[in-house]
């Protein structure tokens, strides 16, 4: 009798262990059927999200930050495990200095052959060998304005926007590199330089412009040229298409003197959990169908040769999406500068805030 309740509780005792086994295994298979995406807002056309899913099973979470500053400290402490993310060209950089993104495996990805060599030239610029970052959008900035009441090559120049016909008509960025990146461009510098002189005098063009600008805004300056409450406004290449949808007066145009660019990126955390998963998306996102899908989404530079094949077929709009090699050969991105520069940059900011005309 007492071998059967022996032998009966050794049964149980193996059903449940092989019960909990199932269990670990099955919690195991579906967290590996997980991505966590970190992208800057509104990115990539949603709808690709259910794609994504139903063709391979992974369940993708997203979160969203608004600037790669509000990014940078989450994966810094890494308190937060994060598969893939889309980060900017500079901050690309600087997660590379602070040695916190995986080498890319590019067996694993085959589509990497539709990305356009010219922007992997770029990235190589923040990613120097091309192992860490894939490109998923770019981007220049330039003057949008309205062409009923500025005739066209009447703004060729950022020094264009110091003239006084323009009082009240000008909306700028709201953010410090940028502002500088154009007084840098306007006087021949660098829009990474590290002289004190030269950002003196960017301070000095900020601050004779000021009263003729109308608002400092990121995010309400396409809609202010739109509706007709300002004739100028210094915005993105990618806004320009929808704008010329409602509006169809405005134009847009690079100034001679080159720009800033940026190059938007792919790349893997160190500390992801889920990396093939994330090699799965970064190839799902190059491939030509979803590129055009981003594109018609996004109306950005995207650096795939089926969106540059299509937008090549339009001249108008190839202009504004892949403007000519002359002009943006004189633009640049910007660099991580380090804190000891870019408490430099803020002191100047400050300086033209408090001295502002």
């Amino acid at each position: 009798m007492r071998k059967r309740i022996v032998s009966m509780l050794l049964v149980f005792a193996l059903c449940l262990g092989l019960t909990a086994c199932g269990e670990k295994g099955e919690q195991e298979e579906n967290n590996s059927k997980v991505l966590k995406v970190y992208s800057l807002g509104d990115y990539f056309d949603p709808d690709l999200i259910d794609e994504f899913e139903k063709e391979t099973g992974i369940k993708v979470i997203l979160d969203n930050f608004d600037t790669n500053e509000e990014m940078y400290p989450v994966m810094s402490k890494g308190t937060v495990k994060y598969d893939v993310i889309c980060a900017s060209d500079y901050m690309i950089q600087k997660l590379l200095k602070k040695k916190l993104l995986a080498k890319l495996d590019y067996k694993n990805l085959p589509n990497f052959e539709n990305i356009d060599q010219r922007y992997m030239q770029i990235a190589s610029k923040f990613d120097k060998n091309n192992e860490y970052a894939i490109p998923h959008t770019w981007g220049v900035l330039g003057v949008m304005y309205n062409t009923k009441k500025i005739r066209q090559g009447e703004i060729e120049s950022w020094n264009d926007l110091l003239k006084k016909k323009y009082d009240q008509q000008i909306v700028m960025p709201d953010s410090v590199r940028d502002n500088f990146a154009i007084a840098l461009k306007a006087k021949g510098y660098s829009i990474n330089t590290k002289s004190e002189a030269e950002l003196n005098k960017a301070t000095k063009f900020l601050q004779d412009q000021s009263p003729l600008v109308y608002k400092y805004s990121n995010d309400a300056a396409r809609d202010l040229a739109i509706g007709g409450s300002t004739d100028i406004a210094v915005v993105w290449n990618g806004e320009v298409l929808y704008s010329r949808e409602e509006n169809s007066n405005l134009d847009f145009v690079i100034p001679k003197e080159g720009s800033e660019e940026f190059l938007d990126m792919w790349a893997i955390p160190a500390n992801a959990e889920h990396k093939k998963n994330a090699e799965k998306w970064i190839d799902f996102m190059m491939r030509k169908e979803t590129a055009l899908k981003n594109y018609d989404y996004l109306t950005y530079t995207i650096p795939n040769k089926a969106v540059i094949e299509k937008v090549s077929k339009d001249a108008e709009n190839k202009k504004y999406i892949f403007p000519d090699e002359s002009i943006i050969s004189k633009c640049e991105s910007l660099t991580d500068l380090g804190t000891e520069y870019d408490d430099m940059y803020n002191k100047y900011w400050k300086k033209f805030k408090l001295k502002r005309k």
